[in-house]
């Protein structure tokens, strides 16, 4: 329950932006400028704080953030891991699943890949608390779903 001192300063939201940006390639041209800049944020502060945040990652590894912009201009943003599909695809060394998926084979990874790819998604601020086993299981099931055969040794 949150507290008297809580409610009264809570800074009222004016939107919840969802994007998709290269890690460390925030700029202030679009998408990120206008979608930022029709909130009156400082789109300088995003992209520095953005690009430090996410220099750890590859180039142009697409990276998913919400933020949360308030109506004194001012925001917050949260930073997940790439999508588990795009891992699964950089893995198997594809560029789309399959068309059929339970009937075609598009390609095949290891378990050691989805136990990489769970390590990784569980640094995600919506995964930290779930054991590294169910986050296995739903990366097995997302593979499934792309036509990507999970083995226990490559041949």
């Amino acid at each position: 329950m949150a507290t008297l001192k809580e409610i009264l300063t809570r800074r009222p939201v004016a939107a919840t932006i969802r994007l998709m940006v290269p890690a460390g390639g925030a700029k202030p041209a679009p998408p990120v400028g206008p979608a930022l800049g029709q909130y009156r944020l400082n789109l300088m502060a995003f992209c520095k704080d953005f690009n430090a945040r996410t220099q750890k990652y590859k180039a142009e590894t697409p990276m998913s953030v919400m933020i949360t912009a308030y109506k004194d201009s001012t925001f917050e943003f949260t930073v997940k891991s790439p999508k588990v599909s795009w891992y699964l695809k950089k893995a198997a060394g594809i560029d789309f699943g399959s068309g059929r998926a339970g009937h075609v084979v598009a390609s095949t990874v290891t378990l050691k890949h989805v136990y990489e790819i769970a390590k990784v998604k569980q640094s995600d601020p919506y995964c930290q608390y779930m054991s590294l086993e169910s986050i296995s299981k739903s990366v097995i099931g997302t593979a499934n779903s792309m036509g990507i055969k999970v083995v226990k040794e490559l041949e």
